[in-house]
């Protein structure tokens, strides 16, 4: 083994955190939204959010690095990318999704204490929540459901179902997003009764409560009222245990007519365990956070599907690595 010469690696995994940061900050002042109609100065970009000038242009010189600004003589310009994604009110805007952000980063700081300790340090206990912190935690999540439900609609003709169990469903913006898609489609948001209460005002501010109903239900332990066509799990079995994945899985295969459907969205290991990257990396916020979910592979969601009493498992694997297993009940 060669001796290196300097710690290249390490220098350039150090620097690498720093475009993100800035990105995080861009969002969290919305300063890409003012930007929406031209190029500005600092000072004028400073002026429309309220704050110091001349610390806001030092941000600006890092977003310009990070590739979400461009920069000519003193006035800047949001990206395409920037000004696609990060404007506030465009239907594509994913600026929201800086508050998880925050919180994920935050808790992978934790992993060496969590390691040693032996147990997360930044542990998710949803039953420990107040109301309100319950429902910034599920409004936090929306956008990336919005995005999922999209990504689903895109991949999926569900014109064929009439009734969809969102599993778990959280805030419902996956369920919503969904019957918007498909006018014939109907849903119902499955969640726990400390969670069900801001879903139901969730649904109600999307304007979607003719469409989407919320039940109360532990999909863990079940059962579940209904019959359904077709259900949807997002990111729901990576917080569970073995053992409660596939309890969810029995329910709601009990809950599936005959020839339905289920797809299931998660942060899903390759059976290597080394890929998709991104998905390795999550897999350590879990760590942190879970004290029994973890990122699962394609064959452990294999094994669990044919034991509840699916068949014909297939798996498609989206571009930011997360990916959707979906199997059929027999007819």
């Amino acid at each position: 083994m060669t001796t290196p010469q300097k710690p290249e690696t390490i220098d350039n995994l150090e620097a690498a955190v720093h475009p993100a940061f800035a990105m995080l900050a861009g969002m969290k002042l919305d300063l890409f939204t003012p930007l929406k109609d031209g190029p500005l100065t600092a000072r004028q970009i400073a002026e429309s959010l309220g704050v110091n000038a001349g610390l806001l242009e030092r941000l600006l010189h890092n977003l310009v690095i990070a590739e979400l600004l461009t920069v000519e003589g003193e006035r800047f310009s949001n990206t395409a990318e920037a000004d696609h994604f990060l404007v506030r009110g465009a239907s594509s805007y994913i600026g929201g999704r800086h508050v998880a952000m925050s919180r994920r980063w935050n808790a992978i700081l934790k992993t060496a204490e969590t390691i040693t300790a032996g147990l997360p340090q930044a542990r998710i206990d949803f039953s420990a929540m107040s109301d309100s912190e319950r429902e910034s935690y599920f409004r936090s999540l929306n956008p990336e459901n919005i995005a999922l439900a999209q990504a689903l609609a895109e991949r999926f003709d569900f014109t064929s179902h009439k009734h969809l169990l969102d599993a778990g469903g959280g805030a419902g913006g996956l369920a919503v997003t969904l019957t918007e898609s498909f006018p014939d489609l109907g849903a119902t948001v499955a969640e726990l009764p400390t969670i069900t209460p801001f879903t139901h005002r969730h649904i109600t501010e999307m304007g979607a409560a003719d469409r989407v109903q919320v039940m109360d239900c532990d999909i863990v332990n079940g059962p579940l009222e209904g019959s359904f066509d077709v259900a949807v799990m997002s990111r729901l079995l990576q917080v569970l245990s073995p053992e409660q994945a596939q309890g969810a899985l029995r329910t709601v295969s009990n809950a599936i007519s005959a020839g339905g459907t289920v797809h299931i969205i998660g942060h899903i290991l390759d059976d290597s365990r080394r890929s998709p990257r991104e998905m390795v990396a999550f897999d350590m916020l879990f760590l942190n956070t879970y004290g029994q979910g973890q990122a699962y592979t394609e064959g452990d969601h294999a094994e669990w599907l044919n034991a509840a009493g699916f068949e014909s498992v297939k798996r498609d694997l989206l571009p930011n690595g997360l990916s959707i297993i979906t199997a059929q009940k027999p007819g």
